[in-house]
């Protein structure tokens, strides 16, 4: 015991040496769907110290999807002491906090006792699919798609809000006097580490709700009224960058400004510097989340991409439009568990470099449907093309390539309709360090792909906002000038090679169309 504790006070010691000979940090909050994190970056936007606690999903129903609000509020102040304890940083040299959260999740609570009257509602959850059907039904789908840039589904958070004041006693009733109040994950934490002083939500996750319009930068009371939520239950939109209230001194003792909040993917395109109209980034994860950046423009799509808020920084706010592949990194957790051709995800580099090609394989990972540029729930997936010379290799070749032939159809639906060419893809996430996928990613594209040395960009986009809201840094420039790449990947393909392999591609895609 007595070493292990000299050990936590050696590292301590050695954390505030640290933090002596630096002017101060700002702390940003990650509140993810399966873990919360609380991580410390200094001025140079270098992580110094970082604590991490799991968040567990219940799945009380097929399709149904929740978590605990109170487990996630008590689990991210747990890592925000934690944090501070480890590194020896305390809240007198933070300077400010950033939040960034998972999107969509939605959380009711009393306004009176501060207590939830349900589970959040994650964002992954469909229970509410034929509600929207039926909206959609009646005519509503253009309302919805020109006030939010949004199309219309259960993914989004109006619906789930419905769902919890019709399927509670007395609900409804409640949020219609102003008993109740609601929020996405970011509003739940800015309320309850301000002690209650402010129900407050920013402009980015306010775009996910299928409540406020992205051109006014308001609820929408026709929306409200369409999806029946009262709009006193609502929380204050905010610019992403600004006044969230400070934290509560029995959290952190110095009470530190809250000045920055996003969603998870916006806090991303933000940490990734893509402040230009057209820049884009990308986040290999379970899924791929594309945003590009289209300024001041709401660009409508006509190929099935949403249109959101960017960011709200600095007097203005920048659009995005948005694209998701549904099946990523699930793609190689399938090959490695249901199918057993790996042993571990980080295998399949290697794999996929020991062959030249496929064999005209492809893997279309279309488990639970397909997203843009398609729009088919119905669609399932396919492998195709098998000869017998198809082995091990070139399968997992083919599912390595999926992840960048469904970026592909998205990146160039987001050429089409904003207009602008891409010059660069950011890259980040976790399949991002897969050598051979990233160089595949940039034959196809026939453009550099940039991968960040930092590989917590959506904590740093996090921080960014935050530290810009009380001067903790500059402007744009300064945090460009400290941004590094860790590797570029440059085209190698020739354009005849490129057009067969993207052509087989569509012919499998049309395969799986139902």
């Amino acid at each position: 015991m007595a070493t292990i504790m000299n050990s936590v006070l050696e590292g301590m010691g050695q954390a505030q040496q640290h933090h002596e000979t630096n002017q101060g940090y700002i702390m940003a909050l990650d509140s993810g769907t399966t873990s919360v994190r609380a991580i410390l970056f200094d001025e140079f936007g270098a992580k110094v110290a970082q604590a991490q606690r799991s968040i567990s999903i219940k799945y009380p129903q097929s399709g149904w999807v929740e978590q605990d609000p109170i487990e996630i509020l008590s689990r991210q102040i747990a890592c925000m002491i934690e944090v501070q304890f480890k590194s020896g940083i305390h809240s007198d040299r933070i300077k400010a906090v950033g939040i960034t959260n998972q999107r969509e999740t939605v959380v009711v609570w009393d306004r009176r006792t501060g207590q939830p009257i349900y589970n959040a509602v994650v964002w992954q959850c469909r229970r509410t699919a034929s509600m929207v059907d039926e909206i959609v039904e009646a005519g509503n789908f253009d309302l919805i798609r020109s006030k939010t840039g949004l199309i219309p589904d259960a993914y989004f958070s109006a619906t789930k809000i419905a769902w919890i004041l019709d399927n509670v006693d007395g609900a409804r009733e409640m949020a219609e006097t102003g008993e109740l109040m609601c929020g996405t994950i970011d509003t739940w934490l800015v309320y309850n580490l301000t002690h209650g002083v402010v129900h407050a939500t920013d402009y980015t996750n306010a775009s996910r709700t299928m409540l406020f319009n992205i051109h006014t930068l308001d609820w929408d009371d026709e929306l409200c009224e369409l999806f029946r939520v009262p709009r006193i239950m609502l929380p204050e939109p905010r610019p992403s960058s600004g006044n969230f209230g400070r934290v509560s001194s029995d959290v952190m003792t110095n009470h530190p400004p809250i000045s920055g909040v996003a969603g998870d993917q916006q806090a991303s395109l933000f940490g990734h510097c893509c402040f230009e109209p057209g820049s884009v980034k990308n986040t290999y994860g379970t899924g791929c989340f594309m945003l590009m950046n289209t300024g001041s423009d709401a660009v409508t799509s006509r190929n099935g991409l949403l249109t959101t808020i960017g960011i709200a920084e600095g007097g203005k706010v920048s659009y995005a439009l948005e694209g998701s592949v549904f099946q990523a990194g699930s793609t190689i957790q399938w090959i490695r568990d249901e199918l057993g051709l790996v042993e571990h995800a980080s295998e399949t580099g290697d794999i996929a470099k020991s062959v030249p090609s496929t064999g005209g394989c492809y893997v279309v990972p279309a488990f639970t449907g397909l997203g843009a540029p398609w729009w088919d729930s119905n669609a399932r997936g396919v492998i195709c093309g098998l000869t017998r010379d198809t082995d091990r290799a070139r399968l997992v070749r083919a599912a390595c390539e999926s992840m960048a032939y469904q970026t592909y159809d998205i990146l160039k639906a987001m050429e089409a309709d904003s207009g602008n060419a891409l010059t660069s893809l950011e890259v980040d996430g976790g399949a991002s360090n897969n050598e051979f996928i990233m160089q595949f990613q940039s034959d196809l594209l026939g453009i550099p792909v940039e991968r960040c040395e930092m590989d917590e960009t959506t904590a740093l986009g996090a921080a960014y906002l935050a530290g810009l809201a009380v001067g903790f840094w500059e402007d744009h420039d300064e945090l460009v000038s400290m941004r590094a790449i860790s590797a570029t990947y440059e085209p190698q393909m020739d354009e005849r090679t490129r057009a067969a392999l993207l052509d087989g591609w569509h012919a499998a895609v049309r395969r799986t169309l139902a």
